[in-house]
């Protein structure tokens, strides 16, 4: 299976890096947990960009991530209620994201209003 995720990552890094997006799809594709997609890229020198929450990777600034402007107060709930330690994992952002039907960079945003970090990579970049 390593062989087949790395022959996957080669093929779809462009100029050593490989979206978040890309990372994911082959993950699916391959059934695997995207944690040793992340990981195998990591292996390969292959750079993870354009995180799907904003959070890192994007030309000519590490973070697209803006305090969001408001947030209403069952999102802000549910955020709170998903914190692990202090801070919100990828995975339930992208849940939150599925459950209230908005983009997962909202939900970053909104994190970035309430000061709450998001950790927990679900590639294993932070």
């Amino acid at each position: 299976m390593d062989k087949k995720i790395a022959d996957a990552v080669r093929e779809r890094a462009q100029e050593g890096k490989l979206s978040c997006g890309a990372a994911f799809r082959i993950a699916e594709e391959l059934k695997v947990n995207p944690l040793r997609v992340g990981e195998m890229a990591d292996e390969l020198d292959v750079r993870l960009y354009r995180c799907q929450l904003g959070l890192f990777g994007y030309d000519g600034e590490e973070s697209i991530v803006r305090p969001a402007e408001e947030v209403s107060p069952e999102l802000e709930l549910a955020i709170r209620e998903g914190l692990v330690v202090g801070r919100l994992p990828c995975a339930v952002a992208w849940a939150l994201a599925n459950r209230f039907d908005i983009r997962k960079l909202d939900v970053a945003n909104a994190t970035e209003n309430l000061g709450i970090r998001i950790g927990q990579c679900q590639l294993g970049a932070f």
